[in-house]
C-alpha cells in the first residue's frame, strides 16, 4: 500500500471516530493538501520518496515552530503541535538514533575526504541522501559541525 492510499485510508478512520480523531483527521488532511499542491506544481504524480519529503517537511516546520511558540511562552500551542509531530511520525521510516547519525557522519567524513568546517557541504552533499526522511536536519547539521570541527 502507498503513502498515499495510507493517509485516504487512515484520513477515512480518523472520520468514523468523529471527535477521538479531530487531531487526527486535520493533521492528515493539511498533509494530503499540501502533497496534492505539490503535484499541481510538478504536474505530476508524486513517487513515494517525494511524499516522504512534504512529510518530512511538515514535520521540520512544526518543530521550527515549537521553538518560537516556547520563545513565545505559548505551552498550549506547543503541546498541539508535539501531538501533530507525532501524528506525522507514524508515516515516516523509522529514526535514526544519535549514535546511528554519528556513524554515518563519521563515514560521510572519511568519504568526502573533509578536514574542517569548510567541507561541510561536501560532506552534507554524501549523507543526507542516507538519512533522508531518518533524520532530523538540524541533528545532523549539529554533529557534522562537531566532528568537523574537532
Amino acid at each position: 500500500m502507498s503513502l498515499k492510499d495510507k493517509l485516504t485510508d487512515d484520513m477515512k478512520q480518523a472520520m468514523k471516530e468523529k471527535e477521538a480523531g479531530k487531531l487526527k483527521l486535520s493533521v492528515i488532511r493539511m498533509v494530503r493538501a499540501n502533497i496534492k499542491n505539490v503535484e499541481i506544481d510538478k504536474k505530476k504524480e508524486l513517487s513515494e520518496e517525494e511524499v516522504l519529503d512534504v512529510l518530512a517537511k511538515e514535520v521540520k516546520m512544526r518543530r521550527d515552530s515549537i521553538e518560537e511558540f516556547k520563545k513565545g511562552n505559548r505551552p498550549d500551542l506547543v503541546e498541539n503541535l508535539e501531538r501533530e509531530i507525532d501524528i506525522l511520525m507514524q508515516y515516516l521510516p523509522q529514526q535514526l538514533s544519535e549514535q546511528e547519525v554519528r556513524v554515518l557522519v563519521a563515514e560521510a567524513v572519511k568519504e568526502s575526504q573533509a578536514v574542517n568546517a569548510k567541507d561541510m557541504g561536501k560532506v552534507m552533499a554524501v549523507l543526507m541522501p542516507k538519512v533522508k526522511g531518518r533524520a532530523d536536519g538540524k541533528l545532523v547539521n549539529n554533529i557534522v559541525r562537531e566532528l568537523l570541527n574537532q
